[in-house]
């Protein structure tokens, strides 16, 4: 199960690296980039500008990216500490228990991310930041405008819902 994990883990980060080197691929990293950059513009106070918006950072601790990393890594463990089973219940603990892992994965997301100013937490998720740099490239002002009116439709369309 430990070998089977790494070797899921593996294919996954090379299937990222690669699709990366696609031009239009490499376009939607980019728009991800923008996406990162207002989030961390809008936390920050800053001015939700393309030129302002620009200087943050493409990373983010809450990014979707990260909640993939941590499942995988968190399925790893599971599947491992469960040892060898028959096909059949493989197959049924998998299905079963991801939407369990998915949970402790989004939790463990959450935690990290309000807890960022510990050094503890900013080191465990140095992994999660790093595979950010195969799934977001830096933007160009028109990708970081698209990305703000994004946000600022989205913030007006969660005022409306309340």
């Amino acid at each position: 199960n430990l070998l089977e994990g790494l070797v899921r883990l593996l294919l996954l980060i090379g299937y990222i690296w690669g699709i990366g080197f696609m031009p239009d691929i490499r376009r939607v990293f980019a728009y991800h980039g923008a996406e990162h950059k207002t989030i961390n513009a809008y936390e920050a106070g800053a001015d939700l500008t393309p030129e302002s918006v620009s200087r943050f950072s493409l990373t983010h601790t809450r990014c979707g990216t990260a909640f993939l990393l941590t499942l995988v890594l968190l399925s790893i463990l599971l599947f491992t500490l469960l040892g060898p089973l028959p096909l059949s219940w493989r197959l049924a603990s998998r299905i079963l228990l991801i939407p369990v892992l998915a949970g402790m994965a989004y939790e463990y997301i959450r935690w990290t991310a309000n807890h960022i100013q510990s050094p503890f937490v900013r080191a465990i998720i140095k992994p999660n930041l790093a595979l950010q740099s195969l799934t977001t490239r830096e933007p160009d002002l028109q990708m970081l405008e698209v990305a703000i009116t994004a946000f600022k439709t989205m913030r007006q369309a969660e005022r409306e819902a309340v």
